[in-house]
């Protein structure tokens, strides 16, 4: 299927210094505790067939097919993927990576579950992000699961925002950025900057700000159920303040 992704930040944004720096930046420990959310809350049996879209560089992917799970994944950036094939092979784990927008995923019913993490679910707009939930409805089976993990929710962005600069480093490599949001469009720019010695990428993220409510409809008219929430992988509950949302639901 064709998408307009070359006007599209995700489709250049995602290059090897802001990838290897958020490769850095998430430890390991964080990877398995969303793991097991993910085979807790679907139930995964073993040898699941799972989806990961966008995969970026194989965090989860990864992750669950070293639980014995069988993995696609699916991202736009070619160095993620990259990256993910060479992670992959040196494990000693048969995963099936693509290059491909996050929609374009095999819709053949073939898949035990679906994932969307990462904040990824905000990149595309009302009518993309329907495209993007009806698409992962045609790929899993009925009664398969989903889990989607969005910290771009109303609820989490608003309370007490302030746009403040921000740094970060990973090793030799520094993010510096700000964030602020745009009320007319209900959407969050974040302007980073990456720097390792003299080689530096800077661009604009953008995430789409939904509020909870309307990310349940989003799913359920998309043809998914049970809808529930919650405020981190250790099963907190999902609150005004959370910093995030992950959000699970079953295929009608």
């Amino acid at each position: 299927m064709s998408h307009d992704s070359s006007s599209a930040w995700y489709a250049d944004f995602f290059t090897e210094l802001p990838n290897e720096f958020w490769r850095r930046a998430v430890p390991p420990e964080a990877t398995e505790a969303e793991a097991d959310f993910v085979e807790r809350h679907l139930g995964l049996r073993p040898a699941s067939r799972v989806l990961d879209s966008p995969c970026g560089s194989g965090r989860h992917t990864l992750a669950l097919a070293a639980r014995g799970h069988r993995l696609t994944g699916v991202d736009i950036s070619a160095e993620a993927i990259g990256y993910a094939r060479r992670a992959a092979a040196e494990a000693g784990l048969d995963v099936a990576l693509h290059l491909a927008d996050m929609r374009d995923v095999p819709r053949d019913g073939s898949f035990d579950a679906a994932l969307c993490m990462g904040n990824s679910f905000g990149y595309l707009d009302l009518a993309g992000t329907r495209e993007f939930v009806a698409a992962l409805a045609a790929a899993v089976r009925p009664g398969g699961g989903l889990v989607v993990d969005f910290n771009a929710t109303a609820e989490s962005v608003l309370p007490g925002y302030r746009s403040e600069p921000r740094r970060m480093e990973t090793g030799d490599i520094v993010m510096t950025g700000t964030v602020r949001y745009d009320t007319a469009r209900s959407v969050l720019l974040s302007e980073y900057r990456f720097s390792r010695g003299a080689e530096v990428f800077e661009s604009t993220a953008l995430h789409h700000v939904y509020t909870s409510a309307h990310l349940g409809h989003l799913l359920t008219e998309g043809g998914f159920t049970d809808v529930e929430r919650f405020g981190g992988p250790d099963d907190a509950p999902f609150e005004v303040g959370s910093g995030r949302l992950m959000l699970t639901a079953r295929r009608a």
